[in-house]
């Protein structure tokens, strides 16, 4: 097996300007601690549409829909060129919203198989364009992969023109949802709107706090996690760095959660994962160095994640 880093550097999809650097303050961090990481792994650099921030935003319930399309459908073609050329993807994108171009490209690369989502996140990501109280697609990507519009919770009129690139967004890849509830855990989640907690109730999504998992111990439900997803073929992880404890590490990403995990913890939690031998690909998101108030230190802490992480899966 051999690694591919997939560099998606881009930020449209936030509500905060900056995402679009955090690959490149990694890279620095990289740089700095005399670690040649990015010079032993082979990378694609996926085009991006972060000119279209000068744009007029003319749609308030899913802003710049049209451009998040186009970004995850390049995210999907990467993942999926590299799963079927035999490498193992890892994903470093700016913002959220192109995780779901990863699951696509990981659900059109095997069609058959069936795909666990690890979610290592504050936020939920569950809103459409019928209930997102911002229109930022960042808090879009898992309602899109599991087709959900809740319209039962719906507060806004999206339109038709949206309505039908919304669509057209839910079956990047292939046709229809790519997961399912019951395939899909989170890991840190604590920040959500009551849209978010219905589709949560409803479908009775697993999730653990981060208290919950300091209480009960990482291995107990990292365990209680894998039977969830006991049927699954393999597991996505998507790791976004506001899981991580804003006042212990920086506030370097986009939307900041108080009582987080620590680096260690988020390693530890990985490595358990990964001795599990089903996981086909891991996304690093929302690092901003434009909003880090201790110089790049978010950077320097994820690219220790990263480091780590690459040194468990190629262990025997």
């Amino acid at each position: 097996m051999e690694i591919k880093i997939i560099k998606n550097r881009s930020d449209i999809g936030a509500g905060t300007r900056g995402s679009d650097m955090g690959i490149d303050a990694i890279e620095i961090a990289a740089i700095n601690q005399n670690n040649d990481f990015f010079h032993r792994y082979s990378f694609v650099d996926v085009k991006t549409h972060n000119e279209s921030i000068y744009h007029k935003n003319t749609n308030n319930f899913a802003k710049r829909i049209e451009h998040v399309k186009e970004q995850c459908q390049r995210v999907s073609d990467a993942v999926k060129e590299t799963i079927t050329s035999g490498n193992f993807p890892i994903v470093l994108s700016g913002d959220h919203s192109s995780a779901l171009g990863t699951i696509s490209g990981i659900k059109a690369s095997n069609p058959d198989k069936t795909i666990g989502v690890i979610w290592i996140d504050a936020h939920a990501d569950l809103h459409s364009p019928y209930t997102s109280p911002s229109g930022n697609i960042h808090g879009m990507p898992l309602a899109a992969a599991m087709n959900l519009d809740n319209i039962v919770a719906k507060i806004n009129e999206p339109g038709e023109i949206t309505a039908q690139q919304w669509d057209e967004l839910k079956n990047i890849g292939i046709p229809g949802p790519k997961i399912v509830t019951a395939h899909l855990v989170y890991f840190g989640l604590r920040d959500f709107e009551t849209a978010e907690k219905q589709i949560i109730d409803q479908h009775e999504i697993l999730f653990f706090e981060v208290e919950e998992t300091r209480a009960k111990g990482l291995e107990f439900c990292i365990q209680k996690a894998l039977k969830q997803l006991n049927s699954c073929d393999q597991i996505y992880i998507s790791f976004d760095v506001d899981s991580l404890d804003c006042d212990r590490v920086s506030y370097g990403t986009g939307t900041p959660v108080p009582i987080g995990f620590s680096s260690g913890e988020i390693k530890e939690l990985l490595a358990l994962f990964i001795t599990t031998k089903k996981v086909c690909c891991v996304e690093f998101t929302e690092v901003n160095p434009l909003l880090d108030n201790k110089g790049n230190k978010m950077a320097e802490t994820t690219f220790e994640i990263l480091d780590q992480l690459v040194i468990d899966l190629m262990r025997p």
